[in-house]
């Protein structure tokens, strides 16, 4: 089988008629991802802070509104992010550390985990296309599923919160999976929007399962065929596989 090999485009984001960054991108779903960004990043809190949104060719502009105090967010350190690019951002180990516990009532098997990763892999189409995407996928209480792709694996996590947030969504309810490694500031994007339950096809590192236990977020990593590795013990997730690490 050929594949096509996956696309990214420059992206600038302009904040209030200011350069925030420029970012490797998939077109796809970009209002979702501008929305999940300036979210992730504290730049808003909810999506009625923005006032208007207009996207280009290369360009995405927003305005705030005109109770969102922008200047305080430029006057923060940028920190590199690891992996995928090389992006930024906002959020320090400290601030993280700032955010609120996570609180949910979700209860799941790592076979209904499974079950979803399985869904999430049919349903990612840039990746069966290409072999070449991260993904990111919301389950909501009913098990509906939601995915969103991109080059980047912060820009999926982002891209799905978007859609989460313009939704109207409650955090409460929904599980993230995502096809990328869990570091602290996926998992810090994942706490701030308020998702109780993360897993992943790979590995969280032992900064994001400090950071998980310390807000409350439980996390299960490799969720692959019959495997599955839970990082965190906050009950969320539970064992009903005999052939299963868990730590």
């Amino acid at each position: 089988m050929r594949l096509s090999c996956p696309e990214e485009y420059p992206v600038t984001l302009f904040v209030n008629g200011k350069e925030l960054s420029t970012y490797q991108l998939t077109k796809h779903d970009l209002i979702d991802w501008t929305y999940g960004h300036l979210f992730s990043e504290g730049i808003i809190n909810s999506r009625n802070d923005i006032k208007k949104v207009h996207q280009s060719e290369g360009i995405v502009s927003v305005i705030l509104k005109e109770s969102v105090d922008f200047t305080s967010t430029e006057k923060k350190k940028k920190h590199r992010t690891s992996g995928c690019g090389n992006g930024v951002t906002f959020f320090s180990m400290s601030d993280v550390k700032k955010l609120p516990k996570v609180d949910t009532d979700l209860q799941l098997s790592l076979t209904y985990l499974l079950k979803k990763r399985h869904e999430f892999a049919k349903a990612s189409t840039m990746y069966n296309e290409t072999g070449g995407m991260h993904g990111a996928c919301i389950v909501k209480r009913s098990g509906e599923i939601v995915v969103r792709e991109d080059i980047g694996r912060h820009n999926a996590v982002d891209k799905i919160i978007g859609y989460a947030l313009r939704n109207n969504l409650n955090p409460r309810e929904l599980v993230l999976l995502t096809t990328g490694r869990v570091s602290y500031e996926m998992l810090a994007k994942s706490a701030r929007f308020g998702f109780g339950i993360i897993g992943s096809r790979t590995a969280a590192t032992k900064q994001a399962v400090q950071l998980a236990n310390y807000l409350g977020v439980e996390v299960v990593g490799y969720i692959r065929g019959r495997m599955s590795l839970v990082y965190t013990k906050h009950g969320k997730v539970y064992n009903d596989l005999t052939a299963v690490s868990s730590t």
